[in-house]
């Protein structure tokens, strides 16, 4: 899985970035974290407020592919405490790293779907006891759930965000097959204007259809235009 920081775009992330400070503010959080799945090209786009030096290790590490909080939140509907994860073969790795930069491990992952099957999850933490923690969790979970529904929302709701979560990574061939598919044109067609056989056409738009998760040219061509990758002819 790919990892894209969403605070480091343009003012539609650093508005995320700012909108995850001021809820782990209203729910008396230390730190959060935001991140968003696109299931199409398997990466993860995040916006978190942990300090910058853990910020850079965990991205510099890949470690969003072995955090337990992250991949059990992903198959869950409830929230996914911390404390839950303790039993996983990755928790002592990822959290006896976190503790070297001030990281705490009282925390929860919340997690959040969409109407579209869109995924999202809301991460808070705060240092303190493991008992104090339990009683503020308790006592902040069913707003720290609103608040990741209407951030999660946000993000699917902002142009710039949504289409770094939503919009797959298409190289220029398939774009221009699409196009050329979009006005009417055979595979055979295309293999003709571009001076190229047949069965690169196909694996290109094999490529492209995979990318756009469609189970026919014609779905591809309907996805790519909706989503402004190309334009109807």
């Amino acid at each position: 899985m790919s990892l894209h920081d969403l605070g480091a775009m343009p003012d539609p992330g650093k508005g995320l970035l700012d909108l995850l400070k001021e809820a782990c503010d209203r729910l008396e959080l230390e730190c959060g974290a935001y991140a968003g799945f696109n299931h199409i090209d398997n990466s993860v786009h995040i916006a978190v407020s942990y300090p910058d030096a853990w910020k850079e290790h965990y991205q510099r590490n890949n470690l969003h592919e072995q955090d337990p909080a992250m991949l059990h939140a992903q198959r869950s509907q409830a929230p996914v405490s911390w404390s839950r994860l303790v039993d996983d073969p990755l928790y002592d790795r990822l959290f006896s790293a976190a503790a070297d930069f001030g990281i705490p491990e009282t925390g929860v992952t919340i997690p959040v779907r969409g109407p579209y099957g869109d995924k999202g999850l809301l991460s808070g933490t705060r240092k303190m006891s493991s008992e104090a923690w339990h009683k503020h969790l308790f006592r902040i979970l069913p707003s720290m759930q609103v608040e990741a529904a209407l951030l999660h929302d946000c993000v699917m709701q902002q142009g710039v965000v949504m289409r770094a979560i939503n919009a797959p990574s298409l190289s220029l061939r398939e774009i221009e097959m699409l196009q050329w598919s979009a006005a009417g044109k055979t595979q055979g067609d295309i293999a003709d204007i571009l001076s190229i056989s047949s069965r690169t056409v196909e694996v290109h738009m094999r490529s492209a259809r995979n990318k756009l998760g469609s189970m026919t040219t014609a779905q591809a061509v309907a996805r790519a235009v909706g989503m402004g990758i190309i334009y109807p002819m």
